[in-house]
């Protein structure tokens, strides 16, 4: 069994790392926003085989359901940003590798050596649970203010955005359908061989006029 949660774990280990190389590397920026997700849902996973129920949930609710959704829509509220032929890597991106390198050494590096690596007990169950109902009490009761206040600002953002994007649509010259720019083409026709086509008394005065001698 515990070979098991060991392969499960360097798995989804790579599978969160991998992603977020993808997140850095593919041209489309939708595609990395997708890699996001991809890399929230296994961090949530990586909690839930450590039996971190509450966490892998509160990681899926804010970062998979809402960092992600506010990602989307600066994607979605920002023009020509989906180009495959833009420049994805700075010139210089050797340094920022070796800066990342360097600080993940600096975090890594105590904590390996200074972790004591034993077997832990089992947790208590009950223990957890009752942690997860009294963090869902204090949600309802005394932090019922500040979370009814993050919730409007939130839905606040949501409705802000909605207008942003309605305003920028509203302002955009509206694309014609098929049949709309036919319909309009064959009206500018019959307008323009109306307007080169000389009327009756023009063409009457035309014959009728006198030759100069």
């Amino acid at each position: 069994m515990n070979i098991l949660i060991l392969v499960i774990f360097f798995g989804l280990s790579a599978f969160t790392l991998a992603a977020g190389v993808m997140v850095v590397t593919v041209k489309n920026i939708i595609h990395a926003a997708l890699w996001l997700i991809a890399s929230f849902f296994s961090v949530a996973a990586l909690y839930l085989l450590m039996e971190a129920e509450f966490i892998a949930i509160v990681q899926v609710l804010v970062y998979v359901g809402a960092i992600s959704i506010l990602v989307l829509f600066a994607i979605m509220l920002t023009r020509h940003v989906t180009g495959e032929g833009v420049r994805q890597l700075y010139q210089r991106w050797w340094v920022a590798l070796i800066v990342a390198a360097a600080l993940f050494g600096v975090l890594i590096v105590p904590t390996v050596f200074n972790f004591q690596w034993s077997v832990p007990t089992a947790p208590d169950q009950s223990a957890g649970l009752s942690s997860a109902v009294q963090i869902g009490t204090a949600f309802m009761r005394e932090y019922l203010l500040p979370f009814e206040i993050a919730s409007v600002l939130l839905l606040v953002a949501l409705i802000g955005a909605i207008v942003i994007a309605f305003e920028e649509r509203a302002s955009r010259r509206r694309v014609l359908t098929l049949a709309e720019e036919v319909e309009l083409r064959r009206q500018r026709g019959e307008s323009l061989r109306l307007a080169a086509t000389p009327t009756v008394p023009e063409a009457q005065n035309t014959g009728s006029a006198p030759s100069q001698p």
